[in-house]
């Protein structure tokens, strides 16, 4: 008997949060903090915890710089975060469809 697909949901990428931050990434080549913390509505200490928690995985990069004399920190994913993300929803789909995998 095979298992049922939702074993094989990334946990790392499962909380609401995490998953919020890695799709809203998915969708970019990077997103500055400021701006994917108002995208998915969270406050800077919940959004930072959920990053460090992707960024230990090596699923997001976090790249900081000055714009002018402003820090920004810029988000992106990094393959093995877009690999991750993409089987994520792989198994999504397979759970919807109530396909077993073969």
């Amino acid at each position: 008997m095979t298992a049922h697909p939702r074993h094989e949901l990334d946990e790392i990428i499962h909380a609401p949060v995490r998953l919020s931050i890695v799709a809203a990434l998915a969708a970019a080549e990077k997103a500055d903090f400021r701006f994917l913390r108002d995208t998915i509505e969270v406050s800077d200490s919940l959004l930072s915890k959920h990053v460090l928690t992707l960024e230990e995985a090596g699923y997001v990069r976090v790249e900081k710089a000055f714009v002018g004399k402003r820090g920004r920190t810029w988000l992106s994913l990094t393959e093995r975060g877009r690999a991750a993300f993409e089987n994520y929803m792989d198994v999504l789909r397979r759970i919807m469809e109530a396909t077993p995998r073969a």
